[in-house]
C-alpha cells in the first residue's frame, strides 16, 4: 500500500528532483497525494475528429487528423512565427508557433500522420490554429482518451517544459501504480444511504471522466466529503468550546421579564419571535456559553428579542451591553430601549466616543461600580478603560461591520 500523504513526488516515474522542486514551488504539489487533489479546472471532449472544411472561427476546441504539407517562416524579429500548412485531402489549414520554432521543425515531420488539437481561429480570412497540441496518429487513441484533463500551469512550468499533458501524464503515472485502489475515508453506511461513488472512483473519473455524467458524481462525491469534514470540525470545536467555557446560569424569570413580555410589548410577537425567545431562554438558563446569530429584515423585531434577553439577565443580577456600528444607531437604540425597559427601573446609559470627558469619567465609574444595568455603545465599548461590575450579557448589532477580535474583546471584558 502507497503512503500517498508522505510518498514524496520526486519518486513518481518521470518526475524527478527539479521537476519535483518545480512542481513544489508553482503549485504546492510535493507529495503523492497533492497530485491526485490537484484537480483539472476543465475537460474537453477529445473522442470526435472533425473535416477542416467544417472548422469556424466559434468553435472552442477541435481536432482533426492529416498530414503537414510543408513549414514556412515569416515576419522577423519579435513577429517572427513558424506555419505549418496542414491537410485532411478535403482541405487546408495553417497551424501557427510564435516561440518554441526550433523545437517544432525538430519534433515534427511532413507527409507524417498527426492529430492536430486546438482552438480555430481567422487570420488574413485563413482559418488556422496556434500552438496546437500535435500528436503522432498512431500513439494516439481517441475511443479511450474520451474527456481529456487541463491542468493550471505556470509560465515557469511551461518554459521548464512542464504543461499541462505533462501533469497528465503523472497523474496516469500514478493511477496505474494504485492498483490495489484508494482507501475509502467514509463510512460504508453513508456511502450507501447517499448513493455515493467510492473514493477511488471519484479521484479516478474527476480525472479521467469517460462521460460527464461520470465528472459529475466524482465532484458531488469530493465536494460532499470536503463540506463533511468542515462540518464535523465545527461541532467538534463547538462540543470542546461548551465543556472548556461555562456562562452565566440566569435561573430566575421574574416580573421584569414577565410584566413586559406579558403586558406591555408594544406589538404581538410573531410565531417564529416566540420560538428565538423560547430558544434564547433555554441558552441563558443551561450555564452554558451562548452564541446566536439573530436574523431578520429592518423592523422585524430584532431589537424587541434583545431588550428581553438584557431583561432576564438584569433581573438575574447582571449587566448588558449593545455595541452598534454608528452614534446615530447607537442614539436610536438608547432611546428604544429606554421606553422599553426604564419604566421597569432599569438603568440604561448611552456610550459613544463623542461624549464630554466629565460625563464619560462618570459613566465609567457607575458602570464599575454596577450602578448602570445595559449600556448602549459603539466601538468606544471596547476601550481599556471601560469595565464592567458583572457583564453576562453582550449584543452586537450589524455584527458584519465589527472584526472578529473586536467582537471577542468585547465578550473577553
Amino acid at each position: 500500500m502507497i503512503d500517498l500523504e508522505c510518498q514524496d513526488i520526486k519518486f513518481l516515474p518521470g518526475v524527478g528532483p527539479q521537476r519535483a522542486k518545480l512542481l513544489g514551488d508553482e503549485l504546492q504539489i510535493r507529495t503523492l497525494h497533492d497530485l491526485l487533489y490537484t484537480f483539472p479546472y476543465k475537460h474537453i471532449d477529445r473522442t470526435r475528429l472533425y473535416y477542416i472544411h467544417e472548422l469556424t472561427a466559434d468553435m472552442p476546441y477541435v481536432q482533426i487528423r492529416g498530414q503537414i504539407l510543408s513549414f514556412d517562416t515569416e515576419g522577423e524579429g519579435r513577429k517572427r512565427r513558424l506555419v505549418a500548412h496542414f491537410t485532411d485531402g478535403q482541405g487546408v489549414v495553417d497551424l501557427i508557433w510564435f516561440n518554441g520554432i526550433k523545437y517544432v521543425l525538430s519534433a515534427y515531420k511532413t507527409r507524417t500522420d498527426y492529430i492536430v488539437f486546438g482552438r480555430p481561429s481567422v487570420f488574413n480570412g485563413r482559418i488556422n490554429i496556434a500552438h496546437p497540441d500535435v500528436d503522432k496518429a498512431d500513439e494516439l487513441r481517441l475511443n479511450t482518451m474520451g474527456l481529456q484533463p487541463y491542468y493550471t500551469t505556470t509560465d515557469k512550468m511551461k518554459r521548464a517544459g512542464l504543461n499541462s499533458r505533462s501533469i497528465e501524464h503523472f497523474t496516469a503515472t500514478l493511477f496505474e501504480r494504485l492498483d490495489a485502489g484508494i482507501p475509502e475515508t467514509l463510512p460504508p453506511y453513508l456511502v450507501s444511504s447517499l448513493n455515493l461513488v467510492s473514493l477511488d472512483e471519484a479521484l479516478r473519473h474527476v480525472h479521467y471522466p469517460t462521460s460527464a455524467e461520470d465528472l459529475r458524481k466524482a465532484q458531488f462525491r469530493l465536494k460532499f466529503e470536503e463540506l463533511f469534514y468542515i462540518q464535523l470540525n465545527i461541532i467538534k470545536y463547538a462540543r470542546e468550546r461548551r465543556q472548556k467555557y461555562r456562562g452565566y446560569v440566569f435561573a430566575r424569570v421574574g416580573e421584569l421579564f414577565h410584566t413586559f413580555y406579558e403586558k406591555n410589548l408594544p406589538f404581538e410577537l410573531t410565531g417564529a419571535q416566540k420560538r428565538v425567545i423560547r430558544e434564547i431562554r433555554q441558552d441563558m438558563g443551561s450555564g452554558r456559553q451562548m452564541n446566536r446569530l439573530l436574523q431578520g429584515d429592518v423592523g422585524s423585531g430584532k431589537t424587541v428579542i434583545s431588550a428581553l434577553a438584557l431583561a432576564k439577565a438584569v433581573e438575574n443580577g447582571y449587566q448588558g451591553c449593545i455595541m452598534v456600528p454608528t452614534e446615530i444607531l447607537a442614539a436610536q437604540h438608547f432611546e428604544t430601549l429606554e421606553q422599553y425597559l426604564q419604566p421597569y427601573g432599569v438603568r440604561i446609559a448611552l456610550l459613544t466616543g463623542g461624549m464630554r470627558a466629565k460625563a464619560r469619567r462618570e459613566l465609567l465609574l457607575n458602570l464599575e461600580l454596577g450602578l448602570v444595568d445595559v449600556v448602549v455603545g459603539t466601538h468606544a465599548l471596547l476601550e481599556e478603560d471601560v469595565r464592567f461590575a458583572n457583564l453576562s450579557l453582550t449584543v452586537t448589532d450589524e455584527q458584519h461591520r465589527f472584526g472578529v477580535e473586536q467582537r471577542a474583546r468585547l465578550s473577553n471584558k
